[in-house]
């Protein structure tokens, strides 16, 4: 399973970066593979795990904000066994076979 989730603390500072250090490292200390952009956090394992990290990663941001939003995005697909990196190398993939069928012989 791959979640992808976003917290944002309500009835604080414009910049928030110092109540999300702490959801990140709550993830981070998971040990479950995760990645964390701008926007958002991607953590990749078991439905309970992953929804335990979550709560964890909620929990931590409530301790110092008033309130709390949570967007989560979750997709389940069994037979993909490293969602993260696999679902990415999949992409790659079908763009490089299309690329490979569309592009013109060379002469």
């Amino acid at each position: 399973m791959l979640v992808a989730f976003s917290l944002t603390p309500m009835g604080v500072e414009t910049v928030v970066a110092d109540y999300i250090a702490d959801a990140v490292r709550v993830i981070r200390d998971s040990g479950l593979p995760n990645r964390s952009d701008s926007m958002y956090t991607m953590i990749e394992g078991e439905w309970d795990e992953v929804m335990d990290v979550i709560k964890r990663a909620t929990e931590a941001v409530a301790a110092k904000a008033p309130r709390v939003q949570l967007i989560v995005k979750a997709d389940i697909w069994p037979e993909m066994h490293t969602p993260l990196d696999g679902k990415i190398a999949l992409l790659e993939q079908r763009i490089a076979d299309t690329t490979q069928v569309s592009s013109p012989p060379t002469s």
